[in-house]
């Protein structure tokens, strides 16, 4: 058997970490000195009520070595003869190293992948790796052979009240020419997964015109296409979310349409009120 394992980053909705029986090991949230695991200790609706008040210090850091050994002894213990394990993006934290420092010498095969992405962006790839193995008779190599086919076609937009709180992460990348606006718009960017930066695509002034704008710009990469699988992402923003998607069933009728809330680590550079897509089409 092979268990597919990942971190709390992928934003997977949690009845479908259940169905495919995916292993999620947490990342850890700091706040105000006190630790957290993410979607464990902390739940976004605490977390986003915590990162808005200006009396709070927060960060995030990176799962552990041994956090990984604890998913990894689980699965080998209920019958797993082989791990399949997907982080986010090593760009974006040491979560990789640790994962990987965990599979040196352990007592089943490991296979550790670099998902270059976070949020829906890795969840994809893991739902991807999760639904070959489904299929029956596929070894590790033929669902890595299909997690890189799912990558290549993956977009990723996100809509932000601010970029305060991705100027405080540093991950302004090519949106940096932006900083100097911070309190007069409300930005678009895309999540660029060779690199695992931010790009600009587009600004608004209102956040219904955000909310407008990341629709148009997000389809506008599936002329013509028809099989799609979309996430709608969300800092803390149901309603909106919700709305969007129901947009989105009008409009496209995807062949699947999931809506989340976003993880403590990416919700900590894009800050409450933030919306955004993931997708890919399989056309």
């Amino acid at each position: 058997m092979i268990k597919i394992i990942t971190d709390s980053t992928c934003d997977i909705p949690q009845s479908l970490v259940e169905q495919y029986d995916i292993g999620v090991v947490p990342l850890r949230l700091t706040i105000d000195g006190q630790q957290y695991r993410d979607g464990v200790d902390i739940h976004p609706k605490e977390f986003y009520a915590r990162l808005a008040s200006n009396h709070t210090t927060m960060h995030t850091s990176q799962a552990t070595e041994n956090d990984f050994k604890e998913v990894y002894d689980h699965a080998a213990d209920t019958g797993a003869d082989e791990l399949l394990v997907m982080t986010l993006s090593s760009v974006l934290s040491g979560t990789y190293n640790s994962a990987s420092q965990a599979a040196q010498d352990y007592r089943i095969p490991v296979t550790v992948v670099d998902t270059h992405a976070t949020s829906m962006g890795m969840g994809w790839q893991v739902l991807a790796a999760a639904r070959a193995r489904e299929t029956g008779g596929q070894t590790v190599q033929g669902i890595l052979e299909n997690i890189n086919r799912v990558r290549k076609k993956i977009s990723q937009m996100v809509g932000m009240e601010t970029l305060e709180y991705m100027q405080r992460g540093g991950r302004l990348g090519a949106a940096a020419k932006w900083a100097g606006s911070l309190l007069r718009i409300k930005p678009i960017v895309a999540f660029d997964h060779r690199d695992s930066r931010v790009e600009p695509v587009g600004l608004a002034r209102s956040y219904r015109a955000l909310v407008d704008l990341l629709h148009r710009q997000f389809f506008s990469r599936f002329k013509g296409k028809k099989l799609l699988r979309v996430a709608v992402l969300h800092g803390d923003a149901a309603d909106t979310a919700q709305e969007m998607a129901e947009k989105i069933r009008a409009e496209y009728d995807p062949l699947e349409l999931l809506v989340n809330s976003t993880n403590t680590a990416m919700g900590i550079h894009t800050g409450p009120g933030a919306v955004g897509l993931c997708g890919y089409s399989e056309d």
